[in-house]
């Protein structure tokens, strides 16, 4: 089987998982959100962001594979992208899509053994983490993730954040919607207990917090690292240890 030698990742979760696949050579272009690794966010050739790849570019490239994702790129860009090279597309909405995902792109790049080893690790991680969130000390708050201000957006049903809520113990207040719009008062007739910040795609900050705490007094708002929730590569490994430190931080409360 001949693998790819020239890959351009415009995701992410993806392109931090093809490097811990050890990919490196065969990886050419990534976009300018493709933080991780940071050795390679400084000395691979950037194609633009996620949803506004430099067609031309990417061209000049040669790549022969090239790595999407049905909500993070743009439909119309992939297809012009189609006629540069083949595009593998996921479409991601749960943990298991995600243990699917490492290992269809384990097999696409030689790398099946690898990927192998990361699975097992997630799959013993994120058994660890069941356990734990049904222990008598996890409170199973209703919970808002909040992805956006100005309309305030939420993580709704059928998306990969969901998915990790469920597996945290955590019911999700709004799951009319994917991505549906809420409003303090949608957040107050809800109940909502636990309202997370997510640090992208908007950057909430402590002021938001503040901003909320007063329309909302007695809810808890924190601060969390987005990608902890919503990267489905091997940013996996962290995340299991990052949310028990964050109910550890919720439990002091």
């Amino acid at each position: 089987m001949n693998f790819p030698k020239r890959i351009i990742s415009l995701v992410p979760s993806q392109t931090e998982l093809l490097a811990d696949l050890g990919l490196d050579e065969e990886v050419i272009g990534i976009t300018k959100f493709c933080v991780h690794p940071a050795h390679w966010y400084r000395t691979k050739t950037r194609i633009g962001g996620t949803k506004t790849v430099n067609i031309a570019l990417v061209n000049s490239l040669q790549p022969d594979l090239i790595i999407a994702n049905k909500e993070e790129n743009v439909k119309d860009q992939v297809a012009a992208l189609e006629k540069i090279a083949p595009v593998w597309i996921s479409d991601i909405n749960t943990l298991d899509e995600a243990m699917i995902l490492i290992s269809d792109i384990g097999v696409i790049t030689g790398r099946t053994e690898r990927a192998s080893i990361l699975i097992r690790q997630l799959q013993k991680d994120f058994t660890r983490l069941q356990t734990f969130s049904h222990q008598a000390i996890f409170r199973r708050y209703k919970t808002a993730y909040l992805i956006w201000k100005d309309p305030y957006m939420a993580a709704g049903e059928n998306t990969f954040i969901n998915d990790i809520l469920q597996r945290c113990g955590w019911e999700n207040a709004f799951t009319r919607k994917r991505y549906p719009e809420v409003t303090i008062e949608d957040l107050r007739a809800q109940q909502t207990e636990l309202i997370l910040l997510s640090s992208e795609p908007y950057p909430f900050k402590q002021k938001h917090i503040r901003e909320l705490a007063e329309a909302l007094p007695g809810v808890t708002i924190l601060l969390v690292d987005g990608e902890m929730f919503s990267w489905y590569g091997s940013r996996l490994l962290y995340t299991t240890a990052y949310i028990e430190k964050l109910v550890a931080e919720l439990n002091k409360g």
